[in-house]
């Protein structure tokens, strides 16, 4: 296969509001969407579906658009294809995840049941296969709409800078002078939890049981090896640490 074709800028189509806004839709206006699907047709006809009623769509044809136009617009719901051009739609899932909770619809082609399952497992909060008809799709947008009501809209900043280096959750990648830090995946969810964390006393315990699994609570010698590391990686002057610190006995704790 050949390189893929730089990502298209997200495309963003606000409608007017309307003026005797009813029906099933009517409380869903103004609702920030994200379409994310590399089919021209789907968009479009999400877009002018969705644009009938009332919601402000933005859409992008790629995982890099699409992660891009998240950060940018804030969506309060985003439906996401599986088979984008250039990040796999799980990738794109996984980048998400790491800085809001905003729900996410997966429309995909793909029927297997462990697509579904590993889709869920991975934080989609639904599941819509390819065909799919309209007047079904609009009532499970309009569900996810309603739970995402009830969860506050990310005050987290995707891209974190602290004084000596930068975290941006979304791609799951920190730089440092403006080059990137290689971290290995167990090192990114020691980052990763801390970061998002800013400013608060995270347990030993639960960095352990949230980084390496339920079982290894006790084992906060690994804290100590791979804390060591990243300071190695991170700190400008690692036996004297700015940002990621030490609570003797407690925990870690992140500053900027």
């Amino acid at each position: 296969m050949g390189d893929s074709p730089a990502a298209p800028p997200p495309r963003n189509d606000s409608p007017s509001p309307r003026p005797d806004a009813s029906g099933p839709d009517a409380d869903v206006n103004r609702v920030r969407v994200l379409v994310v699907d590399d089919e021209p047709q789907i968009l479009r006809a999400l877009r002018i579906n969705l644009k009938a009623r009332g919601f402000d769509v933005t859409t992008a044809a790629s995982g890099a658009g699409a992660l891009r136009a998240a950060a940018e617009t804030n969506p309060q719901v985003i439906i996401l294809d599986l088979g984008l051009p250039d990040i796999d739609g799980f990738e794109v899932l996984a980048g998400l995840r790491g800085w809001t909770r905003v729900p996410v619809i997966v429309l995909s082609a793909r029927t297997d049941a462990s697509d579904k399952v590993a889709a869920l497992d991975a934080g989609a909060d639904d599941y819509v296969t390819k065909p799919f008809g309209m007047d079904e799709f609009l009532a499970r947008l309009r569900a996810a709409v309603r739970r995402g009501a009830t969860v506050p809209l990310s005050t987290e900043q995707p891209v974190v800078e602290a004084a000596s280096f930068t975290v941006d959750l979304a791609a799951k990648r920190v730089t440092r002078d403006g080059a990137e830090v290689h971290l290995t995946p167990t090192e990114w969810g020691i980052v990763e939890m801390l970061v998002r964390n800013e400013g608060k006393l995270v347990g030993q315990k639960e960095l352990l049981q949230e980084v390496w699994g339920p079982s290894y609570g006790t084992q906060t010698h690994y804290l100590r090896v791979y804390l060591a590391g990243l300071r190695r990686k991170l700190e400008p002057d690692p036996a004297n640490p700015r940002h990621l610190l030490t609570e003797t006995g407690m925990g870690y704790r992140f500053m900027r």
